[in-house]
């Protein structure tokens, strides 16, 4: 699928690696969808100017997601891909100093990027197979993001290298259940990149984290995600895959 001239939901696409796939695609005459918690969507829409919408978005929410999804299919007529970029790290370790952690912190982190990638996948799917299948039957794209972590969790990562590996254990049903629609999926998992979380760590942490890497010995760019992205969309033969996206690191 070309995307050109298609409309592209992206969740968690007011910064980091949502904010580079938004860019990207608006740059190959894609109209965007910034579904998004962060008001900073609202600028990233206003600079794209009619190419891109900003829809205030919670994807624990389902209602909030539906509501995205509309837009999208309201505004320019229909939906042809999704990017499920939203997430939260939230670190925690199984046993803290004070004692065992409520439970709370682990949930959420599943209900923001497991079940929100979930919302996101679902409902944007409902709204792809709607769409006239092109000449080879494709209707829709859907991309969500993984993370190494998924394989490699470090020390209080159990939230998140759970979530993470949700997100990649369900890419192949998903795929297998949407191939009658003409719908594909591919789930992206990537190392280290710079985005707002990994800019809050510290500088020495940051640059163990690059030091890791082998080759290229740095921090993953944004758009070199988004460049994954857009040849996901265009690779017909891409499907029901997790592609890392590392730099040959192993945490």
């Amino acid at each position: 699928m070309q995307v050109e001239g298609r409309t592209i939901l992206v969740a968690g696409g007011s910064s980091g690696l949502g904010a580079a796939c938004v860019r990207r695609l608006a740059a190959r005459g894609a109209r965007v969808v910034i579904a998004d918690v962060d008001p900073a969507g609202e600028r990233l829409s206003a600079e794209l100017g009619d190419r891109a919408v900003f829809s205030p978005t919670d994807v624990t929410d389902e209602a909030s997601v539906a509501h995205a999804v509309g837009l999208a299919v309201d505004r320019f007529g229909g939906l042809s891909g999704a990017v499920a970029c939203a997430g939260i790290l939230g670190p925690e370790k199984l046993l803290a100093r004070e004692g065992v952690p409520s439970g709370a912190n682990f949930r959420r982190v599943i209900e923001v990027n497991l079940v929100g990638t979930f919302h996101v996948v679902r409902l944007a799917a409902d709204a792809m197979r709607a769409q006239p299948p092109g000449d080879d039957g494709e209707r829709g794209v859907i991309v969500t993001t993984s993370s190494i972590a998924c394989e490699e969790g470090q020390a209080g990562q159990a939230a998140y290298a759970a979530s993470k590996g949700g997100v990649a254990s369900m890419t192949l049903p998903i795929a297998r259940e949407l191939a009658r629609h003409g719908i594909r999926i591919v789930s992206v998992a990537p190392g280290v990149f710079e985005t707002p979380m990994i800019a809050a760590l510290p500088p020495e942490a940051r640059r163990s984290l690059a030091e890791q890497v082998p080759f290229p010995s740095r921090l993953g760019e944004p758009d070199e995600f988004a460049a994954l992205v857009e040849h996901v969309f265009e690779n017909r033969m891409l499907n029901g895959s997790v592609i890392r996206l590392d730099g040959a690191m192993r945490m």
